[in-house]
């Protein structure tokens, strides 16, 4: 008994197009065609194309099909390397799984930066993209440095929300008031996470490139008035933990115990 093309595919629970595809491949041989020109498949085929069915459903790469479907001293190497990306694959999709989980629960936007679900609903949109740009340049250590920081500037709504609407033309009276309301909060984490100082030392990335595109990423998503706010604050936590480094041992003060932060290293 023989079958077209289609009875074979329908047979093997796969498509003419799929079987098309390994003749291509050389997975399977073309059989003769008959007097009307159609494909002739017989048994042998059809077993063929079960087993390569088989394989393909384990994981097995169409690339490695013959020396596995060989049974050959490398199928079994081939099988474990296949065990270990499907291995990686599962933990992938639990993660995926655990991450949906986190969204759901805290109601955050679906494209939240990895690890900043919890803190997501306190976000404008410019911190959720820098944090989106972070997680593409720095290591697994700083952004988790990163999310503490994120946590705690949560809780200091009122700032953040006054920062995020602060206008482009904002006069120096308001942009000096919420840089020194912001300072406090930088200071803390300058002294907690000392690589804020050297955010290069933290990029999995080439240092000129990763520098250059954190510089562009800022600009491009904050207004003028921002960055002058944020520049501002820099110095004046620089200059309080100069004072602070210079006084003696018994009189160093934070000065406020505030650690809320835009937390942004660039």
């Amino acid at each position: 008994m023989t079958w077209s093309t289609r009875e074979l595919a329908e047979l093997a629970g796969t498509t003419v197009n799929t079987i098309r595809h390994y003749h291509a491949l050389g997975l399977m041989e073309v059989p003769e065609r008959g007097y009307n020109g159609y494909k002739h498949y017989g048994v042998h085929d059809l077993i063929r194309l079960i087993r390569i069915r088989r394989l393909v459903t384990l994981g097995v790469p169409l690339a490695k099909i013959c020396e596995v479907s060989e049974a050959d001293e490398n199928s079994s190497e081939t099988l474990r390397a296949v065990d270990e990306e499907l291995a990686a694959s599962v933990h992938r999709l639990q993660r995926s799984r655990a991450d949906i989980a986190t969204i759901l629960r805290e109601r955050a936007p679906a494209d939240a930066p990895a690890g900043f679900e919890s803190a997501a609903s306190h976000l404008s949109q410019a911190d959720t993209s820098i944090l989106h740009v972070y997680t593409r340049l720095f290591d697994d250590g700083a952004m988790a440095d990163l999310k503490r920081m994120v946590e705690v500037d949560a809780q200091s709504e009122a700032l953040t929300r006054e920062i995020d609407s602060l206008l482009s033309d904002a006069d120096d009276q308001q942009r000096q008031r919420l840089a020194e309301q912001l300072a406090p909060g930088l200071v803390r984490n300058l002294i907690d996470y000392p690589w804020l100082n050297d955010p290069a030392q933290r990029l999995t990335r080439n240092r000129r490139r990763a520098t250059q595109t954190l510089i562009e990423a800022v600009v491009a998503l904050y207004n003028p008035a921002q960055l002058d706010v944020f520049a501002r604050a820099g110095a004046l936590a620089q200059e309080q933990l100069r004072a602070d480094s210079a006084a003696p041992p018994e009189a160093v003060t934070v000065g406020c115990t505030d650690r809320s932060s835009r937390g942004r290293a660039a």
